[in-house]
């Protein structure tokens, strides 16, 4: 067993004589798993294969396929529009990315994995924040192979306090709907399921935003949703912090999302993945 493993001999110290286990054992247990995260993923290196490839295709598939005709519609060529779609890249990767913590949460508990972190006495929320810490990683691991590409392509880094300002509240929103799809990951039966269902969540909310085009020729029916897409307004909200604009609305509309969508769904995965049988 992995020294970054649980033992019941390692967590019986957190828990206090009424079972309780303190903020300082979560913590802990919340600590070792994202260790054991770490490590299988050095193990199995194959799994950052979408980190690392995601960014790279769906930038040149964008710049060199799209980027033309798009750009000329916005006024300033492929190089305008490489400016308008990579802040909205930056939040494809959060929502794109966190559907892999619902694949990986349903891996673990067809292969038994999950049984044995039940079985110990520790926080089950930890389990689940682990998932979280690790996919951010990874998030943020894809983030940085998306900016090195941008560059390559001609996009300029107007800001540094706005870039880091757009990732973090990217990384609020992915954290946010990581907890969706953790909750998929419980109810659904394998990974093939929440994979399926989570293309259904991804494809309206990527598409039907401001990420790859401006919304202003879209039909007015579907104006209003994308003005209420959070996708929408994260990716604005990016935008104006990393190539200039408006700022203030979209980012606290992004931050309300995040707020509510944790505090709706984070208790419901958690009771989920409790009374999971």
């Amino acid at each position: 067993m992995s020294a970054t493993t649980l033992s019941p001999v390692d967590v019986k110290a957190d828990i206090k004589d009424d079972g309780r286990i303190p903020l300082r054992g979560h913590l802990r247990h919340t600590g070792a798993l994202v260790r054991r995260n770490l490590l299988w993923i050095r193990q199995d290196p194959e799994s950052m294969f979408d980190a690392l490839l995601m960014p790279v295709v769906f930038t040149l598939l964008f710049v060199f396929v799209f980027g033309g005709s798009i750009g000329q519609a916005l006024g300033g060529g492929q190089d305008g529009y490489v400016q308008y779609v990579i802040p909205g890249m930056i939040a494809m990767m959060s929502m794109t990315l966190s559907q892999g913590v619902g694949t990986g949460f349903s891996q673990d508990f067809n292969s038994g994995v999950m049984d044995r972190f039940r079985s110990l006495p520790i926080g089950r929320g930890s389990v689940l924040f682990a998932k979280v810490s690790v996919e951010l990683v990874r998030m943020l691991f894809a983030t940085t192979v998306l900016m090195i590409v941008a560059v390559l392509v001609g996009f300029d880094i107007n800001s540094w306090p706005g870039l880091f300002a757009a990732v973090g509240l990217a990384a609020v929103f992915a954290s946010s709907i990581m907890w969706v799809f953790l909750t998929l990951g419980v109810i659904l039966k394998n990974a093939q399921s929440v994979q399926a269902m989570g293309f259904l969540v991804l494809f309206p909310l990527q598409f039907g935003s401001s990420i790859f085009a401006p919304t202003a020729s879209m039909p007015g029916w579907l104006q209003a949703f994308t003005d209420y897409n959070p996708l929408s307004t994260l990716a604005d909200a990016a935008r104006g912090l990393m190539v200039g604009g408006p700022v203030a609305h979209d980012l606290w509309v992004t931050l309300g999302w995040s707020v509510a969508i944790t505090a709706v769904m984070a208790p419901v995965a958690i009771h989920k993945f409790r009374t999971k049988s």
